[in-house]
């Protein structure tokens, strides 16, 4: 099995399992070992009282990104510890896109970079997530 067609299995796997993404209506658009790009549309039931997006989706979605990028390897891996940071609103009808990508891997460590941009390429997060892998596996090899 090569290194993509193990991040594309991995990845088929837990978005069979994800109800959380797939709830709010987050997509999976990219996959490869360590990277991983999902979208999300923002409608009404994503914006908050000041009729922006809410915090929490965005997070959400940098999050999941985080997640398919750090279990790409076929190893069990969660969050360790997340921050983010918000640069810009998004709005209604945006479609967010979050990059995730690892910047490093060592151990049961890993640091794994998460960008949000708009249609437009506006930034509108940084997120940096650090994750742990936990034994086992998403499919046997």
């Amino acid at each position: 099995m090569t290194p993509l067609q193990r991040a594309k299995k991995s990845a088929e796997i837990m978005w069979e399992r994800d109800k959380a993404s797939k709830g709010i209506g987050i997509k999976l658009e990219r996959i490869s070992p360590g990277e991983a790009d999902l979208s999300l549309l923002v409608e009404s039931k994503h914006l908050n009282g000041h009729d922006i997006c809410h915090g929490g989706f965005i997070f959400t979605l940098a999050d999941s990104a985080f997640a398919f990028a750090c279990n790409s390897y076929n190893q069990a891996a969660v969050a360790q510890n997340n921050m983010i940071t918000f640069i810009a609103p998004a709005q209604k009808g945006d479609k967010l896109l979050a990059k995730a990508r690892e910047v490093s891997r060592s151990g049961r460590s890993g640091i794994y970079d998460v960008s949000v941009l708009s249609q437009d390429q506006k930034k509108i997060a940084e997120f940096r997530g650090h994750s742990r892998t936990i034994g086992g596996q998403n499919f046997e090899e």
